[in-house]
C-alpha cells in the first residue's frame, strides 16, 4: 500500500513539473504582448520596406534583403523607429501552414532607432511558403507585435 502511494506522490510531482516547465518556456513560443498593431495588408515584403504608425506615435520600419527574400541563406532583417526608444527588437519567423520551429533572432541596436541582424528561413519542401514575419518591441513598459506577412518560392 505504502509503495503505491509513493507511485502516485512521484506521478503528480512529475505532471506538476511539467507544468511548471511549460510554464516558464511558453514566452519562447507564445511571447507576452500588450499591443497588436496590424500593417498595410498590400505591402509586400518581397518588393518593399514595410511601415506602420503606432497610436502612441512613433513609426516602425521593416525591411529585409535582398529582395527576393532567399530560402536557407542569411539575409538581412531591418528595424528602424522613430519617435520612441525600444529596450529590445526580435523578429519572429513562423510558417502559416507548417511548423517550421523556432526562429525568432534579437536584433543589434545600432543607433538612431535602427535594429538589424541575420536570419536563414528554411526551406520548403514544396517550394513555396507563407510567412508571417512579427516584429516584437519591448519599450519598457510595453510589448507591441507587428505582424507581417510575405510568400517566399514559387509563388511569390
Amino acid at each position: 500500500m505504502n509503495k503505491k502511494i509513493l507511485i502516485d506522490v512521484i506521478g503528480i510531482l512529475l505532471i506538476a513539473l511539467v507544468v511548471v516547465v511549460g510554464y516558464k518556456l511558453s514566452p519562447l513560443l507564445r511571447p507576452r504582448v500588450d499591443v497588436v498593431i496590424q500593417p498595410d495588408p498590400v505591402c509586400n515584403l518581397q518588393r518593399q520596406s514595410c511601415a506602420v504608425k503606432l497610436p502612441s506615435g512613433g513609426s516602425v520600419e521593416l525591411s529585409l534583403a535582398p529582395r527576393p527574400i532567399p530560402m536557407v541563406k542569411p539575409f538581412e532583417v531591418q528595424v528602424t523607429t522613430s519617435g520612441f526608444a525600444p529596450t529590445r527588437v526580435e523578429v519572429d519567423f513562423a510558417g502559416i501552414d507548417m511548423n517550421m520551429g523556432l526562429n525568432r533572432p534579437q536584433l543589434v541596436a545600432h543607433g538612431n532607432g535602427r535594429f538589424a541582424g541575420k536570419v536563414t528561413l528554411p526551406v520548403c519542401i514544396t517550394g513555396a511558403m507563407e510567412w508571417q514575419a512579427t516584429v516584437l518591441i519591448e519599450t519598457g513598459g510595453e510589448r507591441i507585435a507587428i505582424p507581417y506577412r510575405f510568400s517566399s518560392g514559387s509563388h511569390e
